[in-house]
């Protein structure tokens, strides 16, 4: 289980970059009608995102070659927890469709092989 929580940290990674990228990333720093600095900031933020999805799965492939290092397993497992329940509370608390806002349906699937794995 351990490499499917690789292959699933690292998916999510890429679904970040090659596809939100061109649809979130690109667009927000096109928008005219919003300032310099909440622009720059959220492009800002958007990369923060990008190095911990990267990091989360390379946190998996550093317990698969030393099981001694269980804590980072447990803290992408913990970030993963977090990353699901705040995509949830985010779209119930703004009146979305569940589906509007998917991010959750990853990292919930993210969760499930994360705890398998540490099982």
């Amino acid at each position: 289980m351990i490499y499917a929580a690789i292959v699933t940290n690292f998916s999510i990674f890429l679904i970040h970059v090659f596809g939100g990228g061109p649809t979130v990333a690109g667009p927000l720093l096109a928008a005219k009608d919003i300032e310099t600095v909440p622009k720059l900031t959220n492009y800002y933020c958007w990369h923060l995102v990008t190095i911990v999805l990267f990091v989360m799965g390379l946190s998996w492939v550093w317990f698969l070659v030393d099981e001694a290092a269980i804590e980072v397993a447990i803290l992408a497992s913990g970030l993963s927890i977090a990353f699901t329940i705040w995509g949830v509370v985010l779209v119930l608390w703004k009146k979305q469709k569940l589906i509007e806002m998917p991010q959750w349906i990853l990292f919930g699937f993210s969760t499930a092989v994360s705890i398998a794995a540490l099982w």
